[in-house]
């Protein structure tokens, strides 16, 4: 088949790879545009672009497919090229109704998410802020509604109640291609069968806000815990910054000020349900990101001090 690939980060990565290396031609990718990053400001291209073209693929990168010359310009492009497929994985911008409907097959999408759960754009980060035990990938063929079209293929995980998202984030790019590679094996041997998502058993993911990964000891320790696992936390030590990348449920209950360091050879901290939250990593302000065991080494803590 000819097919055009579109996406955009690192979790898309393995799907181009799944495409460019199997049978099928793989006519143009499009991705979102190169963004400046570090201190110079050098333009970087986005991690998609980047496989391309180690490939040797063409890469277009409009600034939007649905208004303006860029689109309109985009559009001819596609109709020149006739793809058969387009497959979405994670592109960061909504398809309009011409391009859904311009390959023979339409337009498939790679969800990280069990559909019709967790639909939106942030599907990863909010099943760890949830605490749900399972995740997966979902193929889709894409409508012009929110990851609402009819399910294809899924797969589904496990998630470990300490894996953070960097962690659950890599295991679901590799199972995102191996997703593609089935769905796209079943649609030339003719056994997609369709199925209709049920919207009274959705929800939604929405864009993640840096506020919410303040940390708030008056929650409970899942809650904290969760709020690690999910967006990275951080909170206030003696007036500093101090992120937090990986944690743990300490076993037992504590009789402490929410918010109090009960453990300093730990780095253990009191909550609003009595249980604490160990701290396995984290990054203080003005320093990089290293284990709780290196941190304390050069922090001496005091039990009852307290993280705001």
């Amino acid at each position: 088949m000819k097919i055009i690939f579109m996406g955009t980060p690192d979790f898309a990565v393995p799907c181009l790879r799944t495409l460019a290396e199997s049978r099928h031609e793989v006519a143009a990718v499009f991705t979102q545009p190169d963004k400046p990053k570090g201190r110079g400001y050098k333009m970087i291209p986005t991690p998609v672009k980047a496989a391309a073209l180690e490939y040797g693929l063409q890469v277009y990168q409009p600034l939007s497919l649905r208004k303006g010359e860029e689109a309109e310009a985009a559009m001819k492009l596609l109709c020149d090229i006739a793809p058969e497929l387009i497959v979405v994985t994670a592109y960061g911008q909504i398809l309009p109704k011409e391009v859904l409907e311009l390959p023979k097959y339409g337009c498939i999408n790679i969800h990280a998410s069990l559909l019709p759960r967790y639909r939106g754009a942030a599907p990863i980060n909010w099943v760890l802020l949830n605490g749900e035990k399972e995740t997966g990938v979902t193929s889709m063929q894409m409508n012009e509604g929110l990851d609402t079209g009819d399910m294809l293929i899924k797969k589904s995980m496990t998630i470990d109640e300490n894996e953070n998202y960097e962690e659950l984030y890599a295991k679901l790019s590799k199972m995102g291609g191996e997703v593609l590679a089935e769905t796209l094996e079943a649609l030339e041997n003719g056994a997609l069968t369709p199925e209709v998502q049920d919207d009274s058993l959705s929800c939604y993911s929405p864009m993640i806000k840096k506020e919410m990964s303040a940390l708030d000891f008056s929650k409970t320790a899942a809650e904290v815990h969760n709020t690690i696992r999910g967006v990275t936390g951080f909170a206030m030590l003696e007036g500093k910054r101090l992120k937090v990348f990986r944690s743990e449920i300490a076993n037992g209950t504590y009789n402490a000020e929410n918010g109090a360091v009960v453990d300093t050879k730990s780095f253990a901290v009191k909550c609003g349900d009595g249980r604490a939250v160990i701290f396995r990593e984290v990054q203080p302000e003005g320093k990089k990101r290293m284990n709780t065991e290196d941190f304390l080494r050069g922090k001496k803590l005091t039990e009852g001090e307290i993280l705001t």
